[in-house]
């Protein structure tokens, strides 16, 4: 394992994050307070608790997971693209590491990052927001899968963009509205029995579901169902970058 490789992709990575701490730390904490402001504070006082959670509280977790999966993909994508958009990509390519650790530097990063975001997110939820974390440990290991998983997916994304217009059409275009139709900000039992079953074909709603149950102890899928959603996700996903190294697809040619 080559190590200092690793690490130097990471730390580049890292410093690119901390150069531009206004936009990616500051502004996704900001747009997730107003979102706590609006729906928590002045909205939430005014609607009926969700399985006997107060409606500010159960949205904490999918408003966490809104910022937190957009960021990943974002984070990640930008990471692989730029290399990509430079040239830069071939000196990372000719040197003496595998493709496991470009993902290792690239996707730890991206992840790293996401991680603290969610946790900064959590941490200023609760200057609007009155909650509980029933299960810690648990919250912590659903927000580092989904984080990592949603960082491989940014990578593939990354390497299949030709241009910033992709680069950007897949979050806002696919991720947002996922995230937003995943139960986000309702609980799917709300739903008419059509949609709930619809609905269960957005992948996001066993994130949100099972990120949900970590805080709450209740959930719309089987908390282990949900666990078992994300593993899969994250196979496919590692898969899928197995082959783009194996082929060489847009990253050699």
């Amino acid at each position: 394992m080559n190590f200092q490789a690793i690490k130097a992709i990471y730390k580049f990575e890292m410093k690119r994050t901390f150069r531009t701490a206004f936009q990616s730390i500051a502004s996704p904490v900001l747009t997730t307070s107003l979102y706590f402001i609006v729906f928590g504070s002045a909205i939430g006082s005014r609607m009926t608790a969700i399985d006997g959670i107060s409606y500010a509280a159960f949205i904490v977790p999918g408003l966490i997971l809104l910022t937190v999966l957009v960021e990943s993909v974002n984070n990640s994508a930008f990471g692989i693209y730029m290399p990509k958009f430079t040239g830069t990509i071939y000196e990372v390519l000719a040197a003496p590491i595998s493709a496991f650790e470009i993902v290792l530097g690239y996707v730890g990063a991206a992840a790293t990052k996401s991680v603290m975001l969610g946790l900064i997110i959590l941490l200023t939820a609760r200057f609007f927001v009155d909650f509980t974390v029933m299960y810690p440990l648990w919250m912590l290991a659903f927000l580092v899968l989904i984080s990592v998983t949603f960082c491989l997916f940014g990578f593939i994304l990354g390497v299949w963009a030709d241009g910033f217009e992709r680069l950007q059409i897949v979050p806002m275009m696919v991720v947002m509205p996922l995230t937003f139709l995943g139960g986000s900000f309702y609980s799917i039992s709300m739903l008419p029995p059509l949609w709930q079953t619809i609905t269960l074909f957005n992948p996001v709603v066993y994130l949100v579901s099972g990120f949900r149950w970590a805080f709450y102890g209740v959930s719309d899928v089987n908390a282990g169902f949900s666990l078992g959603m994300i593993f899969l996700f994250m196979l496919i996903c590692l898969g899928i970058i197995w082959w783009i190294f194996r082929t060489g697809y847009k990253i050699k040619v």
